[in-house]
């Protein structure tokens, strides 16, 4: 089969390129439990701009440990074209990770990619492939992202790397996105770059999508949204209170940082929020809890110190009463 027969579908859209194009290569590489969305959000645009174009513009390989079926985070298995070790990439590598993240990528794994990054390839994560690359010891001075939800246990694991909360990051040959949709935002920055902008755009009408995301957009809502407010000192208490979650309560220190009273704090919280300022410290450090218990191994005592929590009694009581369940066995058993 030719690579055109191969790579480039029928369609009746079309966009004609300026001048031949030198086909980029891209690798995929799977790990259990990858992100499904994301990484058909990373391939299909691919696949989309060479349709368009009526030529390869891209040629892709997807890749696993040992070359046989990965199965996604929904159960669906993906044929693979080979294992990762036994392939030569050229052009841009991609570890496509998703839930429960912690020990998918072997050391195995990140002694290739290292050896690749060295050799002058692009490599990057897709969800939490940045798992990945911490594992290849590539990511110190690079700024990089992953998905919002697994980025305060990666910190956790990671004290020394700080994911950026942006949709996308390139960085001197580190390519990251936040999975979901996210990566179809990388992609087509990618095509835009190297193929032009319309070609960009018809992807992006391909895709139906009405605006591209740029590289420094935030993964989520603002806390505005979030709260749905616009009060401006309710917004920075709030904000305070998320900052210094891993210590001891202390809404006096909040409201000096804010120039404010303790009670015209708690005002705030109550007529905004219908809640108090403790019970809004409270859910979040259980929200962090939480995460913290489904993607890493860390132990109901270790979690509850970087909770802000005094006592693990206190932690497991608080959890129990907010999710039905003991914080062990829903670590255990993914209660």
């Amino acid at each position: 089969m030719s690579d055109a027969q191969k790579y480039v579908a029928k369609g009746s859209a079309h966009v004609t390129l300026a001048r031949p194009p030198e086909p980029l290569d891209v690798a995929f590489v799977l790990l259990p439990k990858f992100t499904m969305l994301a990484f058909s959000s990373a391939i299909e645009p691919l696949r989309m701009a060479n349709q368009l174009a009526q030529q390869v513009l891209f040629r892709w390989q997807v890749l696993s440990d040992d070359g046989a079926p990965v199965a996604c985070s929904n159960g669906v298995p993906i044929m693979v074209d080979g294992a990762w070790s036994m392939a030569k990439p050229e052009g841009i590598v991609l570890v496509c990770s998703g839930v429960e993240p912690e020990g998918k990528a072997s050391q195995a794994l990140g002694d290739w990619l290292r050896s690749l990054w060295r050799r002058g390839r692009v490599v990057g994560g897709l969800c939490t492939g940045a798992y990945a690359l911490a594992q290849a010891g590539i990511l110190k001075g690079h700024r990089f992202t992953m998905h919002w939800d697994n980025i305060d246990a990666f910190a956790e694991n990671h004290p020394d790397l700080l994911p950026a909360r942006q949709v996308f990051c390139i960085d001197d040959r580190v390519m990251t996105c936040a999975g979901g949709v996210a990566a179809a935002d990388l992609m087509l920055k990618l095509i835009n770059d190297r193929f032009g902008a319309a070609l960009g755009q018809e992807v992006m009408n391909m895709c139906l999508l009405t605006q591209r995301r740029q590289e420094e957009d935030l993964q989520t809502t603002s806390l505005a949204a979030r709260l749905g407010t616009r009060h401006d000192k309710l917004l920075q208490a709030a904000a305070y209170l998320e900052a210094h979650i891993e210590e001891d309560f202390d809404l006096d220190a909040c409201a000096a940082h804010l120039s404010l009273s303790r009670r015209q704090i708690e005002r705030l919280f109550n007529r905004y929020l219908n809640i108090t300022p403790v019970r809004y410290m409270n859910d979040l450090r259980l929200a962090r809890g939480r995460s913290l218990l489904a993607e890493t191994d860390m132990k109901v005592t270790e979690v509850a110190v970087a909770c802000g929590y005094a006592s693990t009694s206190h932690f497991s009581k608080s959890f129990r009463k907010k999710y039905g369940t003991s914080p062990y066995r829903f670590s255990h058993f993914g209660g």
